[in-house]
């Protein structure tokens, strides 16, 4: 699965609704279900922490790396 490669990354995930949650990426299944650490919930100018969160994956609208990733092998 793609996600192997964002492991331990931060992220910035894009859920339904309109929100929005940075973290670094812990766990998955094959479901797209993500286990997010040092969650970040950002609202506009506002930002609330709350710690380890599962994000169950038909949340899920988009994910985007905050830092660089390795590129998958040929």
């Amino acid at each position: 699965m793609f996600l192997f490669r964002y492991r331990d990354k931060q992220l910035q995930i894009k859920l339904n609704a309109n929100r929005q949650v940075v973290g670094t990426l812990r766990g998955f299944d094959q479901f797209m279900n993500l286990v997010i650490d040092n969650t970040v919930e950002v609202n506009g100018n506002e930002k609330n922490e709350i710690g380890m969160v599962v994000i169950r994956g038909n949340s899920v609208v988009t994910i985007e790396a905050l830092e660089p990733v390795a590129r998958p092998q040929a």
